[in-house]
């Protein structure tokens, strides 16, 4: 069967990852896409990913794809927690190398040199994203402490400074070099 994106008079077989901008933190730390909606004919799609030495991929995970990181020029460091293995399983990665992150493990990118430039490539063409932020100050105090047996006030003043989704972490003025 043909697919019938391909047969329309208006496919278009090229994009521009430049012309979205899915999330921007300073001038040199952003993060465009090319996804279905910029390009109905892709069965996959990518953030183009702009960090400086420091700057983290918040930790998350997705619901409904699989990532591969690949290095496009600079150094990072990929980190996945294994659930299987309970282990973290870290990576140094440089141009031309990549890492895979699993459906639904958790994960990070810590860009370890300037001008860090890298795709992360799904095999969808929309990933759902659960950001740690989110989860972190979504959680009731009380519930970390029944669970976990954290003391209630230290949960609230830990999170109290996350007030909004961290993409590219830290956020601007968290007392480090930003």
């Amino acid at each position: 069967m043909i697919d019938p994106v391909l047969q329309s008079p208006e496919l278009r077989l090229a994009a521009d990852s430049n012309q979205v901008l899915n999330y921007h933190r300073d001038p040199h730390n952003y993060i465009t896409q090319v996804f279905g909606a910029q390009l109905p004919a892709i069965r996959t799609g990518f953030f183009n990913v702009h960090l400086t030495k420091g700057i983290i991929v918040q930790p998350h995970w997705h619901t409904n794809v699989n990532e591969m990181v690949y290095v496009i020029s600079g150094e990072v460091i990929t980190s996945v927690f294994n659930p299987f293995t309970q282990r973290l399983m870290t990576y140094y990665l440089r141009p031309g190398q990549l890492s895979l992150f699993p459906k639904g493990w958790f994960h990070w990118i810590i860009a370890e040199s300037n001008h860090a430039h890298l795709l992360t490539i799904f095999d969808q063409p929309t990933p759902d994203i659960v950001y740690g932020s989110d989860f972190l100050r979504s959680v009731p105090k009380e519930v970390m402490q029944r669970a976990y047996c954290v003391n209630e006030e230290d949960y609230a003043r830990a999170v109290a400074p996350i007030r909004e989704s961290v993409i590219l972490g830290p956020p601007v003025g968290c007392g480090r070099d930003s």
